[in-house]
Parts: C-alpha cells; structure tokens; sequence
C-alpha cells in the first residue's frame, strides 16, 4: 500500500480520463467524418414517434404532476425493499414485522391517494387548462 493516501486514487483517475477521451474522441469523429445533410425532416422535432401538435407552452393538469410525483415518492418506498430483503434471513422476526408495518403504511398512502381520486383520470376537473389566457385558442389562428 502507498505511503500517500491520494496515489491509491490514480488508477480511478486515469481511468476517466481514458474514459473521457475514448467518449470525447467518438463524438469528434463522428462530427468529422458523418454526413451533413440537414432535410426538414431532420430539423423537426422529435417527440416520440409523434408529429408535434399544438403550443409548446400548454398548461398540462395538475393531475399530471401529481401522478409523476406520486410515482416517484412510492418508486422511492419500493427502493427500499431491496436492502431489507438482502439481510432478511438476519433480521429474523423482528425485521419481518418492521417491514409489515412499513409496507401498511406505504400500502395506506396509496389507499388514501387511490380514494381521492388523484389517480383517476377520466374525471373532467376545473384544473385543466389547456391554453394560455393570453393566447387565442389552436382553432383560431
């Protein structure tokens, strides 16, 4: 082992630079030697498979934002079964019913959010507001 702390760190150094010139040298290629033909098809943009409609600033319901957050909040909870299960055999009983009670209260935050409605969205609410108020409509232009 070297008598100084920060050489046992030059391996994981030069193992990114090395990294980030083989990155840096493939893009730099291939900006050199790949073709620049720009077509309209090129320069429209993507989105997913789907040809753009309608404003890039449309208001979206707040519907939306709470399913993606409610995603990750129990994709988070779930993260943490991982742990558990790989020393399941150590914690015995007492790490069974720690996790049961874990999993009740995760399984009643979905209950909960479930008998609001957040997660039904065939529902037609106030909050969705699809242009600006200081636009004209899609139809109209």
């Amino acid at each position: 082992m070297p008598d100084n702390y920060l050489a046992s760190y030059l391996p994981l150094l030069i193992q990114f630079l090395l990294v980030g010139a083989i990155a840096g040298g493939m893009v730099t290629l291939s900006w050199l030697i790949g073709k620049h033909k720009n077509t309209a098809a090129k320069l429209m943009p993507y989105e997913c498979g789907m040809a753009p409609v309608g404003d890039a600033r449309q208001r979206f319901s707040v519907k939306f934002y709470l399913v993606a957050m409610l995603f990750i909040l129990f994709d988070v909870e779930a993260i943490f079964l991982y742990p558990w299960a790989v020393i399941f055999r150590e914690l015995k009983m007492f790490g069974f019913w720690e996790m049961l009670i874990y999993v009740l209260v995760v399984l009643g935050g979905f209950i909960y959010v479930w008998k609001k409605g957040v997660l039904d969205w065939s529902r037609a609410d106030s909050d969705q507001i699809v242009a600006l108020p200081d636009r004209a409509p899609a139809g109209s232009r």
